[in-house]
């Protein structure tokens, strides 16, 4: 019965398949006799499809996108033989007998699926190239069939069998981003089609029709089966014999590379100076400008971007320098912690034994780890290319090489240190640089730079820094108490942050508490300024839309203030780059504007942003200008004297006026480098892609580690650049004040004074009365002491005198009073302009010792502080 079936659903097939032909001679006469087809002489003179350009800002070429027609082509003199017997044999067994329709091959079809067996198609090869350049491949009706078959009617009538067999091997999908015989044989066995074995060549036919099933770079095993099918029935039709077959298929699978990465393709191959931009222009164009029929692969458009590929180069040398030292020390503090562990394990494992806990025989662990990772190093492989040859791809063992794969590329995301650098230049936003990663591959695409959704650490504080200073809550001369403190949000959850190793300095301008990166004088400001102004502000210059900052951590606890939100460095550039552009965000844009291949200007995506911007009033101050000078200028303190001092001295100075921050984030999980000059704004950011509990070392903080890379990157790209000052507003004075507290100097006053600048209306107006209170509380205090110490009978010595110290008991509260510090860190020098970092000095064993560097005067992170910058 089954059989029967089978066999009038055959019939009926072919019945159907006879009346489309008759419909289709019919439709096409109707048509011919109603309009005027083009004149099929033009078939040879079709336009040829062109690569899109994608340009830097000088006209330089970045890479360019593969088009359909993105070939060498090559005649069908120069093709081998069996390359067109295996063709035929595949598709079109009566190519050189039909005139553009077989019966035969739609019988063939209608059994193959009635079946369930494929072998070749029911389409001539003539219908699927006239499928390809006249009908739409993605309609799947009766009518689209129609015109295949009348096109390949007018395509037999005016080509021979061989200019349909050349045009047809140039111009067909091959896979993996392969359009061309030519094309696919350079991807897939690294020479020319002219070049072909008998295997090769049958592996080449066997794409075209289903090239994500028989790929051999994905699918090798089932590629191989159908190979030999192949293969084998050539050899049936005389084209080829056994042994000629055999030995081409053993020489095939013999110099095979199995470690190919199975989502290769000749996209993610070709050359290109930018990689992680480029992708990202890509994506711009199919989604956002080129919509409908246009098409970036086909078009040949010219797309004029805003990449500088001068600074790109500078960005990959220093990321790629940074993040090998980074890794670098990152492996030597897993030696050292794996060194130190070592030598407990003989006392844990006599205690193991001593009291039957086995749970604690470290050794044996260490064995199985040890092992593991051995098998996946150099036994998985193996493995896995035997699976590839000789088993399914629902074998356990082939399922077990892939989880052992799996375990190992999450292992690397959890110990590969990974990078991120970003460039935007302050007056357009344009987007002069892009670094997603180590290295861009088929299997490492994430783009941190956009997509990164990363904790910014103390990189946040000058966000509320500035929106307290746009507030009139603070000015860079306010005095903050430095001092333990516990904040409780609305909810009633308590929050109790700490300073760097724990230490309290007391009395503190928000000028230098910014610049030493202090988290309690921060966090005192950010409740100062209130959630409501310390989350909006902050996350307009983000420009994160009110929709999403619930999900990335713009929450109504103090937590936020150290930088527990999430965010990409691009918004981090561009938020700072609005503090250099006196308040005002500009959205930050990688197109300028797109050619075709005429030359003629088709869109302008940065018109159109800016029309945009001003339309939704995005490109309104979002602090004022004034605001937007006073925490640059502040920045700039960062940079001369604070946590980037150090960054700017292995830079060797800098040549035009700089401001930026530095954060480490918590458990030294990540660290940042922002910064910006009048010209361009920069963000770095070195991590973990899946961070978890790792951590890059107490001697890896942003100071340290992205500090030096943004610092020399940032010396590059401004060489040769003319003096530039950042814009100062009206409404700015200046006033000086006491390097104490903030205030007007008495006309008596001895102690050190500062120039600072203040928004007109917030310069101080009381006098800084502490020294003449220290001065009238002093003679009394000395007074109890000396009372007190007489009282205790001390002496030196059986022979000396009584001690009768000489006390400094002036009260200084002043910076200058605390200069001395812990032998072993570094000391600001006494003839230095600023305070001292108390809390951010960098351990000099660890600058000497870990990464051979010359001391510097502070850093941002280490300690035992939770929420480190």
């Amino acid at each position: 019965m089954d059989r029967r079936l089978k066999t009038a659903l055959a019939i009926l097939i072919g019945v159907l398949a006879t009346a489309v032909l008759a419909m289709g001679i019919v439709t096409g006469l109707a048509i011919a006799s109603i309009e005027n087809i083009r004149d099929l002489e033009s078939l040879h003179d079709q336009e040829s499809a062109l690569p899109s350009q994608i340009l830097d800002r000088h006209g330089r070429l970045i890479t360019e996108f593969f088009s359909d027609e993105n070939r060498e082509l090559i005649t069908i003199d120069e093709l081998p033989r069996h390359l067109i017997y295996a063709l035929i044999t595949r598709e079109d067994q009566t190519f050189f007998d039909h005139r553009g329709f077989s019966i035969r091959g739609t019988t063939r079809a209608a059994w193959n699926l009635v079946t369930n067996r494929y072998v070749s198609g029911g389409s001539t090869l003539t219908q699927q190239l006239a499928g390809h350049l006249y009908a739409d491949r993605n309609d799947f009706s009766l009518y689209r069939k129609v015109v295949e078959l009348w096109w390949a009617l007018q395509l037999e009538r005016h080509w021979t069998k061989y200019e349909i067999l050349e045009a047809y091997l140039n111009r067909m999908w091959f896979g993996h981003g392969n359009y061309g015989v030519e094309a696919a044989s350079q991807f897939f066995f690294g020479h020319s089609a002219r070049d072909l074995t008998v295997a090769e060549s049958v592996m080449l036919v066997i794409q075209l029709a289903n090239p994500s099933l028989y790929s051999p770079i994905r699918r090798p095993n089932q590629a191989r089966n159908m190979q030999r099918v192949i293969l084998n029935r050539m050899v049936d039709l005389g084209y080829a014999t056994q042994d000629e077959v055999d030995l081409s298929m053993e020489q095939y699978w013999s110099t095979y590379d199995f470690t190919r990465a199975n989502t290769s393709t000749a996209f993610f191959e070709r050359e290109d100076r930018a990689p992680f931009f480029s992708e990202y222009i890509r994506y711009e164009l199919e989604n956002r400008y080129l919509l409908g029929t246009l098409n970036v692969n086909t078009d040949g458009y010219v797309v004029h971007t805003t990449l500088d590929l001068d600074f790109q180069d500078a960005a990959d040398r220093h990321v790629r320098t940074g993040l090998a030292r980074a890794n670098s020390v990152y492996r030597q503090n897993i030696a050292s912690r794996v060194s130190r562990g070592d030598d407990l394990v003989p006392v844990i494992e006599l205690l193991a034994l001593g009291f039957d806990a086995p749970n604690l025989q470290v050794g044996h662990s260490k064995q199985r780890h040890r092992a593991r990772q051995e098998y996946q190093e150099e036994i998985n492989p193996l493995i896995d290319a035997i699976t590839l040859l000789f088993g399914t791809g629902q074998d356990p063992l082939r399922h077990a090489t892939r989880e052992s794969y799996a375990r190992r590329r999450t292992s690397s995301l959890r110990s590969t240190v990974e990078g991120a650098l970003i460039t935007l230049e302050n007056d357009t936003g344009h987007i002069m640089a892009m670094v997603g990663g180590r290295e861009f591959e088929s299997r490492n695409q994430f783009n941190r730079a956009l997509s990164g959704a990363l904790e910014p650490g103390s990189a946040f504080k000058p966000l509320y820094y500035a929106a307290a200073i746009d507030q009139r809550v603070i000015t860079p001369a306010t005095m903050i108490y430095d001092a333990p403190m516990v904040f409780t949000a609305d909810n009633g959850e308590p929050y109790a942050p700490r300073n760097f190793r724990g230490e309290w300095v007391g009395p503190v301008l928000a000028r230098y508490a910014l610049a030493r990166s202090m988290n309690v004088p921060s966090v005192k400001i950010f409740d100062m300024v209130g959630f409501s102004a310390g989350l909006d502000i902050p996350a307009r210059l983000l420009g994160i839309p009110e929709a999403e900052r619930s999900a990335r951590g713009f929450e109504r606890r103090y937590p936020v203030s150290l930088g527990t939100v999430q965010v990409s460095p691009i918004e981090m550039a561009s938020a700072y780059s609005a503090l250099a552009s006196q308040g005002r965000r500009r959205t930050p844009l990688g197109i300028r504007y797109i050619e075709d291949r005429t030359g003629r200007v088709i869109l302008e995506p940065e018109a159109e942003v800016r029309r945009e911007d001003r339309r939704t009033g995005a490109h309104q101050p979002i602090i004022s200008p004034q605001a937007a000078y006073v925490i640059t200028d502040m920045l700039q303190t960062t940079v001369t004297s604070g946590t980037l001092r150090y960054a700017r001295n292995m830079a060797g100075g800098f040549d035009h006026p700089t401001a930026g921050k530095t954060g480490t984030t918590q458990n030294w999980r990540a660290a940042w480098t922002v910064g910006y000059t009048p010209y361009y704004t920069t963000a770095v950011w070195f991590g973990f892609d899946r961070g978890g509990t790792n951590s890059l070392g107490v001697n890896q903080t942003g100071a340290i580690t992205t500090g030096p890379v943004w610092g020399q990157y940032m010396k590059d790209i401004h060489r040769g650049l003319p003096s530039r000052e950042f814009v100062r507003p009206d409404g700015i004075v200046e006033a000086t004040v006491t390097a104490r507290q903030g205030l007007l100097p008495p006309a008596d006053y001895s102690g050190r004074t500062i120039r600072e600048v203040f928004i007109a209306g917030t310069q101080p107006t009381q006098f800084d009365r502490s020294e003449q209170f220290a001065q009238q509380q002093a003679p009394e205090l000395v007074s109890r002491l000396r009372t007190s110490l007489d009282r205790a009978s001390f002496s030196l010595d059986s022979s000396g005198p009584a001690l009768h110290r000489q006390l400094d008991l002036s009260l200084d509260l002043s910076p200058e009073g605390r200069r001395e510090r812990t032998a072993g860190r570094v000391i600001i020098p006494e003839d230095s302009d600023e305070d001292d970092l108390d809390g951010d000095e960098i351990p000099l064993n660890i600058l000497r010792d870990q990464l051979d560097l010359a001391p510097a005067p502070w850093d941002d992170g280490g300690g035992v502080n939770p929420l480190l910058d």
